[in-house]
């Protein structure tokens, strides 16, 4: 089959996703229930998902789960900056709330999403630049596994502009869809036509409700 079945995945939960303080590019651990979830991940994943290739971020929240996967599966796991988290420059480590309190119209850009906001400091990015590594990176590691089946393991951002390109959203489209922790999100991809949904937020392997952080 000329298309590339993707399995694209969040990190497990770490203490600042349940703090809502923003990760970006810091390397945050899992906390004891992201490695719960990253365990019953795999524990689901075995026999049931057959993965060629994993790719991970790599941040250590991201890397530690896709490590447990492959503990399971035997799946190779390569690590690259390419998957990582939105970088949010100097407003990485504050609440919204911190960040609306110091600095209101930066807080205002963001919220609006607008597309040509870049965070300050050094590293930051805008949603337009953002998206543009993301699709880059997806469609270069596709177009690499023909025929096969890879799993992405990457962030809550990352994840959101997935689905905006799988299903034609622009970048200020309200986000109705979740982005939980070490949920199984199915793409399809193909040269011809790129992305498209199979399915999402699959999380019938986790006993708790994840945190659903869009920050990650």
């Amino acid at each position: 089959m000329n298309a590339t079945r993707i399995l694209a995945i969040r990190h497990g939960e770490t203490s600042w996703n349940v703090d809502g303080r923003i990760q970006g590019h810091l390397d945050i651990g899992l906390n004891d229930a992201g490695r719960e979830q990253a365990h019953r991940l795999a524990c689901s994943l075995v026999g049931h998902e057959p993965i060629d290739r994993i790719y991970s971020s790599d941040l250590s929240r991201v890397l530690d789960t896709a490590r447990a996967v492959a503990e399971l599966t035997g799946a190779p796991v390569t690590a690259t900056a390419d998957l990582r988290e939105r970088c949010f420059g100097d407003l990485q480590g504050r609440t919204f709330a911190e960040i609306a309190a110091a600095a209101p119209e930066q807080a205002e850009r963001w919220r609006r999403r607008d597309p040509e906001w870049t965070p300050p400091g050094p590293g930051g990015e805008s949603l337009l630049s953002f998206r543009a590594r993301i699709a880059l990176s997806v469609q270069t590691l596709a177009a690499r596994n023909i025929g096969g089946t890879i799993a992405l393991f990457t962030h809550g951002g990352v994840l959101d502009v997935l689905y905006r390109i799988a299903t034609g959203l622009g970048l200020q489209d309200a986000r109705t869809w979740q982005l939980g922790n070490c949920a199984i999100n199915r793409l399809l991809w193909t040269p011809d036509s790129g992305l498209a949904l199979i399915g999402w937020a699959d999380d019938q392997h986790l006993q708790q409700t994840a945190i659903d952080e869009s920050s990650a």
